[in-house]
């Protein structure tokens, strides 16, 4: 069962990708949609026989590298955290699958569509069900791999492949920390297998090491570097700048991406490791902080941004940021229930964006849409839940999962906490304004759009609305369903040893105003909203008017791509320039294979002058010849 779960995708991205052709398209369609449903089918059973029969498994592959005392397998790990995930990747995979037949109906390329899908399926459920630090490094790079494919898709247009490019550039900063990280596993402690990894840590807290002339404490400098990974594929502040630019793949991509697979790696790997980040403080300090700022920053740009799915995007990166905090403070498990919850409201936004996007034929501009919530009232009914379920209005999912990092952010007592809980407060008022504002700019007000004729948006197909309607029950009913079990009284018998605490969680009652608060800014929030992007814009043009710096700031998002323009890409554009001026076309080009038969040619040219045909001329070169190789032996 367990080999099924991994394999049957890579099983079936092979048959689409090869013999796509030779099967049609629908065929392709259906196999790849049917592979990955059964794996989500089992992921449910093994989630089912972890939870009531705490059941774990170690399934061996193959024995992957033999090297002395070196030993590494390919298996199946299976145990609380790892079945956890094989829900989120699977599930909303398969959802995502069925999706893309309705929303890649009229692209000609769909066979190869499905093969990238479910390639990063099986890519991320390699990642997941690792029991070392090898494996799991093979599938974080064919996660970035299909990442870059996916982005890419539409590759004749100069936007997709320069986005693509930019998400693959990115994310190896973060990969590079990542391997340096396992590199130092590997070296200090002789092998990359987890557990004895975390059984060895306890034993080198004290180890100090120089690295690039620094002195570090080693648990910390592994922390460090395998959290630079995870801020990569997470899109934490600083590496965060590839996340909006991968708006350029297809809805389903984006979906993906940003709700099951790519993003949520990071948060897995810093609570796969969490045996080793409990020994170092400053490591989890540093997680926090991230986490908080990005969690703010991204809300900021999100308020700002028109585009449908950058809006989104942006949302997206924000409750990363939430999740990292959480495991900042140590509350690793409620980190992993948001991760859960955010999986199904992410992914019912992006595909109702899809659908809208679809009604709207393509367009994505929020500012040319408007008053079409009666045309298309089930898309309107899924983007609300979404929304309800991602501001974390009472009793969705979010509210549960979301509240409760900013409840154990506070009851952890420390001042990171209690500033990243605060900031967490902030950035629900934020999150609830955007979040509406791209609600009642798509939905409500006047139609705004001149390109297309109001009478001719409608629904989209059953074959997305369908799906998208599965995701909604997720986005409902998955806070109050497993909230018991991820982050309850008795949460530590599920998550057994697939999480280590060194401190006990605290699960006291926090105060009255910090359960309050929350609920409230969210309900509040709706009514402003709906008073500043609908009832009088006017006010809102004003302060803009006013606040032009700061507009532009947001707008810009920070200025981060116009800084590192400035600080990486334009100085590394002008050595390149001059490598290729200075060195290669006056140097290689000049003096290298082009510039010899430049010189060959050149003497050649010369030498036909002597084959004049006359025999003098000859007997005179044969004579000057004769005459220098004589005196060269009289000499010497």
């Amino acid at each position: 069962m367990e080999y099924a779960i991994v394999l049957l995708p890579l099983l079936g991205s092979i048959i689409s990708g090869f013999f796509g052709k030779r099967l049609g398209a629908k065929s392709c369609q259906l196999l790849t949609s049917s592979f990955v449903s059964i794996s989500a089918i089992l992921s449910l059973f093994i989630f089912y026989e972890v939870f009531v029969q705490d059941y774990s498994s170690n399934k061996l592959i193959f024995n992957w590298i033999s090297s002395g005392d070196f030993h590494v397998n390919w298996s199946i790990n299976i145990d609380p955290l790892t079945s956890v995930m094989l829900v989120v990747v699977s599930l909303i995979s398969s959802i995502i699958h069925f999706y893309s037949i309705g929303y890649m109906s009229h692209d000609p390329h769909k066979p190869r569509f499905m093969a990238y899908l479910s390639l990063f399926t099986f890519a991320m459920l390699t990642l997941v069900t690792a029991d070392n630090f090898l494996q799991l490094y093979f599938g974080w790079e064919g996660v970035g791999l299909c990442s870059y494919l996916l982005i890419g898709f539409w590759f004749k247009k100069p936007s997709a492949n320069a986005a693509a490019i930019k998400a693959f550039i990115v994310n190896r900063v973060g990969d590079f920390g990542l391997a340096i990280g396992i590199f130092l596993i590997f070296f200090f402690y002789g092998t990359v297998n987890y557990n004895e990894v975390f059984q060895q840590t306890p034993l080198l807290i004290q180890k100090q090491v120089i690295f690039l002339g620094i002195e570090f404490n080693l648990i910390t400098l592994i922390c460090l570097l395998l959290f630079l990974g995870a801020m990569g594929k997470s899109a934490q502040i600083l590496l965060h700048t590839w996340l909006p630019d991968a708006m350029e793949g297809p809805t389903p991509v984006s979906a993906l991406i940003h709700a099951a697979t790519m993003v949520t790696a990071g948060v897995f790997l810093v609570v796969r490791c969490s045996p080793i980040f409990e020994y170092s403080q400053t490591a989890l300090n540093v997680v926090a902080v991230v986490g908080m700022t990005t969690a703010f920053f991204a809300a900021t740009v999100a308020l700002v941004q028109n585009d449908i799915k950058k809006i989104v995007a942006y949302s997206t990166c924000s409750q990363l940021g939430y999740m990292f905090f959480a495991v900042g403070v140590g509350a690793y498990h409620v980190a992993i229930f948001h991760l859960f919850t955010h999986a199904f409201f992410k992914a019912l936004l992006f595909l109702g964006s899809g659908c809208v996007i679809h009604s709207f034929n393509n367009e994505q501009d929020i500012r040319l849409m408007g008053g079409v919530w009666k045309k298309i009232p089930f898309t309107y009914a899924l983007m609300i839940i979404g929304t309800l379920a991602l501001t974390g209005f009472p009793f969705f999912s979010g509210y549960y999962s979301k509240d409760a990092i900013i409840e154990f952010a506070y009851l952890s007592g420390s001042t990171i906490g209690h500033l990243a809980s605060a900031v967490g407060i902030f950035t629900v008022l934020l999150t609830a304004i955007y979040s509406w504002r791209l609600i009642f700019k798509t939905f409500h007000g006047k139609y705004n759009n001149k390109e297309n004729n109001l009478n001719s948006i409608h629904e989209s197909s059953l074959t997305m609305l369908i799906p998208s309607s599965l995701l909604a029950v997720g986005a409902i009913l998955s806070g109050i369903l497993f909230k018991e079990m991820f982050i309850g009284y008795d949460s530590s018998q599920f998550w057994n040893s697939s999480i280590l605490f060194l401190q006990s969680i605290q699960h006291d009652h926090p105060p009255i105003w910090l359960v309050v608060i929350t609920p409230a800014i969210v309900i509040i929030a709706i009514p402003i909203a709906y008073y500043l992007f609908v009832e009088n814009e006017k006010v809102l043009k004003n302060f803009v008017l006013k606040n032009k710096f700061l507009y532009n700031f947001l707008v810009n998002k920070w200025y981060f791509d116009e800084l590192y323009s400035f600080i990486f890409v334009e100085p590394l554009k002008k050595i390149g320039l001059f490598f290729w001026k200075k060195g290669d076309i006056n140097i290689i080009d000049r003096y290298g294979p082009e510039g010899l038969s430049r010189l060959v040619k050149i003497i050649s040219d010369k030498a036909v002058h002597f084959q004049s045909g006359y025999l003098y001329h000859y007997a005179f070169v044969m004579l000057i010849g004769f005459s220098i190789l004589l005196t060269y032996l009289i000499l010497y």
